[in-house]
């Protein structure tokens, strides 16, 4: 009796650590973080053409099972592509790839299984959507990862373009014809990518060093960075001009808020003594800036036919 109890606890144990690992594998934090932008854009389309929003639940949670299955197989395809230099760097060493959780076979099934589906679904709702998932894929998983993160400093602005979709995707779920507030978020968070990643960088970049990874921080320094992360901030103070069809409460808002991510990126006018301490002050400002904008949008999206 005390026997089976005990199996029963070690099985339960062992599918626990599976599954955690497998949400360690397909990067479900960052499948969440896109799933935000993906959702905001197509809530906003439905408001903005007048879309009955509960009959336009089922093709959104649709578009949300197809993107967040596309991501996930792409990231797992990434951990099985990136074993050699994730053994090389600290912060990625508990990765399901590199300890053993899951053979390669395994990676490679869930990563190709869950992007076909994912794309299925995604091509189910419409010929653009499908396409802007499969971009976003490819983009990825081979353009980002298998060459630009590997040979050019600029990967982090190339890896941008497919982490920039998923407002496409969600907009084009009810209007193929993109609109230029599908375009304006698509460039918001374009740019947005770059502080962001940068300032992670700076903090990881004797680990990106060791993996011969050319990191802009690792190759040119972190004042570069820093200088860098400035410029792509200073462009994002423009993009609320492209966004006045959501009302001047959402352009002086969303202005205030570039202006805020601005002072912080000059170092509230101050000289930098610590690009650490710096990079974590960037880095946790960009994700509260993210949620916060597409929280905007969909704020917006209520407000749209008022």
């Amino acid at each position: 009796m005390h026997s089976d109890v005990y199996q029963e606890e070690i099985h339960q144990t062992t599918r626990s650590k599976k599954l955690k690992a497998f949400k360690v594998l397909i990067k479900d934090g960052i499948i969440k973080a896109n799933l935000i932008p993906a959702f905001a854009a197509g809530f906003l389309a439905v408001m903005y053409y007048n879309i009955s929003f509960f009959r336009s639940i089922p093709i959104l949670l649709l578009m949300l099972l197809g993107t967040a299955l596309v991501i996930g197989g792409v990231c797992a395809l990434n951990n099985f592509y990136d074993k050699d230099i994730d053994r090389l760097m600290k912060s990625k060493k508990q990765r399901p790839s590199i300890d053993g959780t899951y053979s390669d076979k395994e990676i490679l099934t869930i990563g190709f299984v869950m992007l076909f589906i994912g794309l299925v679904l995604l091509f189910s709702i419409n010929f653009t959507t499908g396409v802007l998932g499969l971009i976003a894929a490819f983009g990825y998983a081979v353009v980002y990862s298998i060459f630009a993160k590997r040979h050019l400093v600029a990967n982090t602005v190339i890896g941008a373009i497919p982490g920039a979709m998923p407002p496409l995707i969600g907009w084009s779920v009810f209007q193929p014809e993109l609109h230029t507030l599908a375009w304006a978020m698509f460039i918001v968070m374009f740019i947005w990518q770059m502080p962001h990643f940068y300032a992670l960088a700076i903090k990881r970049s004797d680990e990106y060093s060791a993996a011969g990874i050319p990191m802009l921080p690792s190759v040119k320094g972190s004042k570069r960075a820093r200088n860098s992360i400035i410029f792509w901030v200073t462009l994002l103070l423009f993009t609320p001009l492209m966004m006045f069809e959501l009302g001047l409460w959402f352009v002086a808002l969303f202005a205030a808020l570039n202006l805020l991510w601005f002072y912080f990126s000059v170092n509230q006018f101050k000289r930098i003594t610590d690009y650490n301490r710096y990079a974590g002050r960037i880095f946790v400002f960009s994700l509260n800036y993210v949620v916060i904008f597409f929280v905007m949008v969909i704020v917006a999206g209520l407000l749209v036919n008022v």
